[in-house]
C-alpha cells in the first residue's frame, strides 16, 4: 500500500506518518507540503489512499481534491479538518472525499480508515 500525506504542517506530516507506522511499518510513504504539489504526486505515484489537509497555501485540499478527482474517479482521499473548516469539509464530500479525519488527528482514526481503504 502507497498513502500520500498532504498538509503544510511538518509537525502534522510527522505525527500522520507515525500513526501510519504503527498499523503496519511496511506502508510506503510519500509527502507533500500543499495542494499543487499533491495533484503532481498523485499523477506520478498514483498512491491508493491520500490525506489531505483541507486549508494549505498555494493551493487548498478542496482545489486539489476536485483536480484529484478529475484524474481518477476512483481515488481515496481523506480529508483533514481542524474546527472551523465545517463548510470546506461538507463541499469536499460533495465532491467525492472518501473520508474525513478531524483534527487533532487521533491513531485509531488514522488505523480504522487504512483498514476500510484495504478492503
Amino acid at each position: 500500500m502507497k498513502i500520500l500525506i498532504c498538509d503544510d504542517s511538518m509537525f502534522v506530516r510527522k505525527k500522520m506518518k507515525d500513526a501510519i507506522k504503527a498499523v503496519d511499518p511496511s506502508i510506503e510513504m510519500l509527502e507533500a507540503a500543499n495542494g499543487r504539489q499533491a495533484v503532481e504526486k498523485y499523477k506520478s505515484e498514483k498512491p491508493d489512499l491520500v490525506f489531505m489537509d483541507i486549508i494549505m497555501p498555494e493551493e487548498s485540499g478542496v482545489d486539489a481534491l476536485s483536480e484529484i478527482m478529475n484524474t481518477d474517479k476512483n481515488a481515496k482521499v481523506v480529508m483533514a479538518s481542524s474546527v472551523g473548516t465545517q463548510e470546506n469539509l461538507k463541499q469536499a464530500i460533495l465532491m467525492g472525499a472518501y473520508d474525513f479525519l478531524q483534527k487533532p488527528i487521533e491513531n485509531a482514526d488514522v488505523a480504522r480508515i487504512i483498514a476500510k481503504a484495504s478492503e
